[in-house]
């Protein structure tokens, strides 16, 4: 396994992804699929936040009981539009945290990325970061993406990803070799189109129906 790389073998996590690269899973299924996923992406992705210890009451006793140390203190930002489909799973499970979007394409013909938006909150300087997008293909997008995030000086950033080609992993990390990758599977290359290979197609069509 590549240095700086986490895959998340979870039992659920491989069902589900093996459902997803269906090429017969409907878009309704697939969308589904894809939030249930992320919850159990994030469970795994945050193992390592900090807690502290408060006092509360229970019914029977007062104790002394774990707590997020900084409850608040997370930024999740989407990579427009597919990572939408990840964020929106994250959020149930880390309601507190602000969100963040940034806008990128891959042109066709050249596969260089094209930002078109930014939206960050002000705090971002104060938070730990979660960066989501379903595919790493070539990389260009995430790099590009970690590239422009990193100007708001995040406390840390983490890259979390349903699937990752070699490729994709080995362009990432020659750029941000201090950003770690988590993700649900390493496939085996990319096609001559920059498609991830077995994959599960492209992830934002396959999330909002549009092929």
């Amino acid at each position: 396994m590549a240095a700086n790389v986490s895959v998340i073998q979870h039992p659920l996590v491989q069902h589900k992804l093996t459902l997803m690269r269906r090429a017969d899973t409907h878009t309704q299924d697939f969308r589904r699929l894809l939030r249930e996923i992320s919850l159990l992406l994030a469970y795994e992705v945050t193992r390592d936040l900090p807690l502290r210890t408060e006092t509360i009451q229970t019914p029977l006793a007062e104790m002394a009981a774990p707590v997020l140390a900084a409850e608040k203190n997370m930024v999740l930002v989407s990579i427009m539009r597919a990572g939408q489909g990840l964020l929106d799973g994250m959020i149930e499970l880390i309601p507190t945290a602000k969100v963040g979007h940034i806008g990128l394409y891959r042109e066709p013909s050249t596969l260089t990325v094209v930002e078109y938006y930014l939206k960050l909150p002000a705090d971002t300087n104060q938070r730990d970061m979660l960066v989501v997008d379903p595919m790493l293909a070539t990389g260009n997008s995430a790099v590009a993406a970690v590239e422009r995030l990193k100007e708001a000086n995040p406390l840390s950033i983490k890259f979390v990803c349903l699937l990752a080609a070699p490729e994709g992993i080995a362009h990432f990390h020659e750029q941000h070799p201090d950003v770690p990758i988590y993700t649900a599977a390493i496939d085996h290359k990319l096609d001559e189109h920059g498609y991830i290979i077995p994959g599960l197609g492209d992830a934002g069509d396959r999330l909002y129906g549009t092929k």
